[in-house]
């Protein structure tokens, strides 16, 4: 396949169809069942975090489980079809879906969406099976010390190149994995400032 061939195929199939895979609104759709509203409720982010916060942790999971999921499909789909380089373009597309969901915007909606920690690290469990595994361990173990789940996805975040690196990932796949935890923490700017201020919502607790 040619390099045109290639870039055509990545913007006019692949990276629309992971961006719209990536607006799937996970959080929304599983606590309207329950009848709420998730954005008015909690820190109002549409996430995995503020659904168990909201609504209990079983349904928290099953949100984190279909926003992982997301990333998982974008990854595996992109590597299987064009390789790795396409499958972190597809990821970032997703992650872009899940975040900047254009269709909430149509609907005179808050812009935002998710934060992005479930859907890339759904991707990683694809493309570096072996740190996501650890970083899960990390994540369980810090936002169960702390009781701050952003605080968690903070900590793996800044690990995952650090993992990649340690287990011989390119320095390509290396900067691919920081320009996503850059959108990460970008989101995560007002968790940020709400930690270093110490108001930052526990889980479980529900403000």
């Amino acid at each position: 396949m040619m390099f045109n061939e290639e870039v055509s195929l990545i913007i006019v199939l692949l990276v629309p169809a992971a961006y719209l895979l990536g607006m799937f609104p996970s959080a929304a759709m599983v606590a309207r069942a329950s009848g709420v509203d998730i954005t008015a409720h909690g820190s109002g982010n549409p996430g995995a975090s503020n659904v168990s916060r909201v609504l209990g942790w079983k349904r928290g999971v099953l949100v984190f489980a279909l926003d992982a999921a997301k990333g998982a499909v974008a990854a595996g789909g992109g590597w299987l079809i064009d390789g790795r380089f396409t499958a972190y373009v597809c990821v970032a597309a997703a992650t872009l879906g899940h975040m900047l969901p254009v269709a909430r915007r149509f609907g005179g909606e808050r812009f935002a969406g998710g934060k992005g920690v479930a859907t890339v690290g759904g991707a990683m469990f694809v493309l570096q099976p072996l740190v996501s595994v650890v970083l899960t361990a990390v994540w369980l173990a810090v936002s169960r010390l702390t009781k701050k789940a952003s605080l968690g996805s903070i900590a793996i975040i800044v690990l995952l190149p650090v993992g990649a690196a340690l287990v011989g990932a390119p320095a390509w796949e290396i900067c691919a994995i920081v320009a996503l935890g850059l959108l990460v923490l970008a989101r995560h700017a007002e968790n940020i400032k709400r930690l270093i201020r110490r108001e930052e919502l526990a889980l479980g607790k529900n403000q």
